[in-house]
């Protein structure tokens, strides 16, 4: 590992602890917000010189549901117990069970998985109740965090968007810092390439270009049509690619006014983008669009039925492999048509680990964390093939540069939109019920109900619960 770059007094500025606050570090707590548990924070225990075999005979057990950054974690697993002579335990839980199981074991407030997987909207359902430690002061410890960790050198996107303070209105990067980003999507347009370069189709540059372009590649006698998006009954529906265009569009989901959050689908900019959203999946979407989750709109891109994919590029990226499909060496990225005024701005999702609040085994958790997540374990499992979009600038830059060449447009579309991507929902503490109700609505909307309202409608009763 190289030496960080960064002194411990700017890592606690960038956590908003420098000066009173960092030198109460060591007796700071972590109760639970609104109810729920209260748990003392672990890292005001640890003292003396920085030791990676400080918790060693530890067995430290992990949640984790599978997925190609879990895939590349696991054959590295015996470097970590090596390292620190903690073993780990993990046990694997398929995604549609995955957050079921661990809300009903956070619930119960039990601390029998230390670390688990964690999706950064979550922490603003597991947050309030106290169920997630807050690893700030443990970044802040230098008993407990090695010098080399260098937190800044994952992109600042991410460290925001796995901070908040629950406040209703409050921006993301306030208060704690509930969980570690590991890996990450931004929401691009993935295409066929090959296709593309045959009969030299441009780019579009606008969202009206795009949608054009998509009814234009729809074929439906010969099997193929423009664009595939999701589309099915989930708060997934809403997160990629459509509200990366939404905001990109001038349009936003809430708006803060006199205390309390007003939902704004139903603005000018929401309604005409909804409705030019919907009439795209008609004319040029896939057939079925109301059942459509990634895996599907991604398969089809693969099968070369969709000519583009508006999604995580993360999704798309293990398509170009060879052998993973039939376009394989065919697909090409960009970052989908600009905004008004040229804007990238562009949502994202992001893996991240969290710590159980009620975990008894705190110390080797935290040393866990911070090295899956260090430099070193973050390139070993980026040369594997399989982890798309490491969260560190420097791994990007170095290990997963190195095998984007078979992937044209891929970092051309990375970094025009790294710098304005971020989440760009307002966060609040009903986020999966509202998002799902959202999606509901695209569904009515695309049966035939009208776009201003049915979106009406919608906001009407997502403020009443985003309120409560």
């Amino acid at each position: 590992m190289s030496r960080n770059q960064f002194s411990r007094r700017d890592m606690l500025r960038a956590l908003g602890l420098a000066g009173a606050a960092a030198a109460a570090l060591p007796v700071l707590s972590a109760c639970g917000v609104g109810g729920g548990f209260e748990a003392v924070n672990g890292a005001g225990e640890v003292s003396g010189p920085f030791d990676w075999r400080a918790a060693e005979g530890t067995t430290l057990h992990l949640l984790q549901t599978p997925h190609p950054y879990q895939q590349s974690l696991q054959p590295l697993l015996a470097e970590f117990t090596r390292l620190t002579g903690i073993t780990v335990d993990t046990d694997l839980v398929p995604e549609a069970d995955y957050f079921t199981k661990l809300n009903t074991e956070l619930a119960g407030g039990t601390g029998k998985h230390d670390v688990f997987m964690l999706g950064a909207y979550f922490i603003w359902q597991y947050g309030p109740p106290g169920w997630l430690e807050d690893l700030a002061p443990w970044i802040a410890n230098s008993s407990a965090t090695s010098d080399e960790y260098d937190f800044e050198d994952i992109y600042e996107g991410l460290r925001t968007s796995t901070r908040w303070d629950f406040e209703l209105g409050s921006p993301l990067g306030t208060g704690g810092q509930w969980a570690i980003p590991w890996g990450f999507e931004n929401n691009v347009v993935a295409y066929n390439k090959a296709y593309f370069d045959q009969r030299k189709i441009t780019l579009p540059d606008t969202f009206g270009n795009f949608v054009q372009l998509a009814v234009d590649l729809t074929d439906r006698s010969q099997n193929r049509y423009g664009i595939a998006t999701r589309g099915s009954k989930s708060w997934a529906t809403i997160h990629p690619g459509f509200m990366t265009q939404f905001v990109r569009e001038g349009a936003k989901d809430y708006e803060l006014v006199d205390g309390r959050l007003e939902a704004a689908m139903a603005s000018d900019a929401s309604v005409d983008f909804t409705e030019k959203w919907i009439e795209m999946q008609r004319l040029a979407g896939p057939t079925s669009w109301t059942t459509y989750d990634y895996p599907q709109a991604t398969g089809d891109l693969g099968d070369g039925t969709a000519m583009m994919v508006y999604d995580a590029d993360s999704a798309t990226y293990p398509k170009n492999k060879p052998g993973a499909s039939a376009q394989a060496g065919n697909i090409g990225w960009y970052p989908g048509p600009a905004g008004p005024g040229g804007n990238y701005n562009t949502n994202l999702w992001t893996w991240s680990l969290a710590m159980n609040a009620q975990s008894t085994n705190k110390h080797a958790a935290w040393l866990f964390i911070q090295w899956v997540t260090g430099k070193e374990a973050l390139s070993k499992a980026v040369r594997g093939g399989i982890f798309a979009d490491p969260v560190r600038k420097s791994v990007f830059d170095g290990v997963f540069k190195q095998q984007l060449g078979g992937m044209p447009g891929y970092l051309e579309a990375f970094e025009t939109v790294i710098g304005s991507s971020k989440i760009q929902f307002t966060p609040q503490k009903k986020f999966f019920d509202t998002t799902e109700d959202w999606s509901v609505a695209l569904q009515d909307i695309y049966g035939g109900a009208s776009a201003r309202s049915r979106l009406a409608s919608l906001a009407k009763t997502c403020t009443s619960k985003v309120n409560l």
